[in-house]
């Protein structure tokens, strides 16, 4: 009987959402008003160590560039391998990607952040004892899963136990410390061993797994836990319906149009194109390690005073006209121009285009996939279903990292 009166309810909900009712799930509001609406060291802590797994992403990502010339010199690699060895980190971020929200969902936030730290501090391990290839493909494959996770976990683990007033200036933190992570390998790596580099990349992953034993579990996961019995499962296809066909394009195609951008392709590569083009693979590395933080700190000052739109379309005038720099560069070195020329055309337009990247590019194409994923006006993706509001960061994750390989293919 109670069997009954269950699926006579799910079904009444169902038609309710058909006719564009929003069924409410009071247990999840009430978990979302029991998060304080001011800063607290609570807060503080729990970004501060969340976070840690955003600064695992830049570090990552960027790792690639600056110990090219020394895994290849030390270790025998061709050029094939070793790119084999940048690429193969989009193969892992893509397998993180796929199951971010259900281990999420299974586990918790925590427990999901947890999974990534092991798989860093395993694969960074394995890269700092590297004698071969495999061994290093191994590795980076497995840091790779734990940035495809991280990328998911963090940013939605900060946005839950933040205050709606005060969410998406910490949610851009998460931006900001990928930012971090990337400049700050760029200018280690130009002089450490890309062993001792490798050994250090393991202290974020161990600062985050020791500190989330010291910070609370995610209140609307918590909520989830409690009422995800009276919630209907939807079809993981649910959301590709004519009403959510505006959110879905807007949040994928920025999600697209960001990794095709070229990003990964230059930070992972950058030392050896500055060398091809003549120029200082250091002086190019530190100078745009120091614009890229500079770019990403003003973004956060900037995104709720001019808005998402303006500072988007500024961002991405900038990189596109920093890209035609680059492209000349080594158009007229085939045409056997100047090498000055051709080696200041290149760090210019790399400069450039790192700082207007991170100004919007970087970081505003994740928020408002976090933004439609909630109610937000037209903008409405379905919010009732086991792991809330996740389908959309999930697609925006594989595509993301789909578009990423896909780049980083083209490019070699």
């Amino acid at each position: 009987m109670s069997e009954r009166v269950f699926q006579e309810e799910e079904s009444n909900e169902e038609d309710m959402e058909t006719q564009g009712i929003e069924v409410r799930i009071p247990l999840l509001e009430e978990q979302e008003e029991m998060v304080p609406d001011r800063i607290t060291f609570v807060l503080v802590l729990s970004a501060f160590f969340a976070v840690c797994g955003s600064y695992v992403f830049g570090n990552a990502v960027s790792y690639s560039s600056p110990a090219e010339s020394g895994i290849m010199d030390e270790l025998g690699l061709s050029l094939a391998e070793y790119s084999v060895f940048g690429s193969i980190l989009t193969i892992g971020g893509l397998l993180g990607a796929l199951c971010s929200g259900k281990i999420a969902d299974l586990i918790g936030r925590r427990g999901a952040m947890w999974v990534t730290d092991v798989s860093g501090i395993i694969g960074w391990c394995a890269i700092f004892l590297s004698e071969s290839a495999w061994s290093l493909d191994l590795g980076r494959l497995l840091l790779g899963f734990g940035v495809g996770l991280a990328s998911y976990v963090v940013p939605v683990y900060v946005a839950e136990v933040t205050p709606k007033n005060l969410r998406g200036g910490f949610v851009s933190l998460c931006m900001l410390v990928i930012a971090c992570g990337m400049s700050m390998t760029y200018i280690i790596g130009s002089v450490l061993n890309w062993r001792i580099l490798a050994c250090l990349g393991t202290i974020p992953c161990l600062l985050q797994l020791v500190g989330l034993f010291l910070v609370p579990e995610s209140p609307r996961w918590l909520g989830y836990i409690e009422t995800f019995q009276q919630v209907s499962e939807h079809r993981i296809f649910y959301i590709f319906q004519r009403k959510y066909a505006k959110a879905l394009t807007v949040g994928l195609g920025l999600m697209v149009f960001q990794q095709l951008g070229g990003l990964n392709a230059y930070g992972m590569y950058m030392s050896s194109i500055l060398e091809r083009a003549g120029a200082s693979s250091t002086a190019g590395s530190i100078t745009t390690a120091i614009v890229k933080l500079a770019a990403n700190v003003l973004a956060v000052f900037l995104m709720d005073k001019f808005g998402r739109r303006p500072l988007l379309l500024v961002s991405a005038s900038g990189a596109c006209l920093a890209g035609f720099l680059i492209g000349l560069s080594f158009l007229l070195q085939d045409y056997h121009q100047s090498t000055d020329v051709v080696s200041t055309l290149t760090f210019i337009g790399i400069v450039v285009f790192t700082g207007f990247f991170s100004l919007g590019l970087g970081g505003i194409p994740w928020i408002i996939m976090a933004e439609v994923s909630e109610k937000s006006g037209a903008l409405n993706f379905p919010n009732k279903r086991k792991g809330i509001g996740r389908e959309p960061r999930e697609y925006g994750q594989l595509v993301r990292f789909l578009a990423c390989g896909l780049h980083i293919q083209l490019f070699l």
